[in-house]
């Protein structure tokens, strides 16, 4: 995964092999990986955590909006949850993550997996791992009201 220096992005958690598993597009996609990262809010320079979809050099569009397809917003979510359970116990290590293993997780899909990892392609990766904490800390309410009406939702569904 190529990470620009231009935008106002830095990935934090990433899956750079999503090509493997991408829906009915694996192996033959433009996606070259999926990432949870920083933005810029809104609000006076505060980082906000968001997700972003990294494209094969060469490709881009004029549209302002994106069509995911629903796969692809199921793998952010496995990506939220994953990172989310990530950083539940991260304050145990000095940096939140182990610079020698940054793996996080490999997440079988398709017969193949989706690994999850800290991107330490990010040179600023040991800075934005603490804001990434503690914006996740901050949204924490927030983000877990959501994630438990889907665990019911997904409850109720037989899953």
């Amino acid at each position: 995964m190529n990470i620009s220096t231009s935008l106002h992005y830095t990935p934090v958690i990433a899956a750079e092999n999503y090509a493997q598993v991408d829906g009915r597009y694996a192996r033959n996609t433009d996606v070259s990986g999926i990432s949870l990262g920083l933005g810029q809010g809104k609000d006076q320079g505060k980082a906000v955590i968001s997700a972003k979809i990294w494209r094969t050099a060469g490709e881009s569009t004029s549209d302002p909006t994106e069509e995911l397809p629903i796969h692809r917003i199921l793998d952010l979510a496995l990506l939220i949850c994953r990172s989310s359970l990530h950083f539940q116990d991260a304050y145990r290590l000095p940096k939140l993550y182990d610079p020698d293993h940054p793996l996080i997780d490999r997440i079988g899909l398709q017969g193949a997996a989706m690994n999850v990892s800290v991107c330490t392609d990010n040179p600023a990766i040991d800075q934005d791992m603490k804001r990434f904490a503690h914006a996740l800390n901050e949204d924490g309410e927030m983000i877990g009201e959501r994630l438990r009406v889907l665990a019911r939702l997904l409850e109720e569904m037989g899953y």
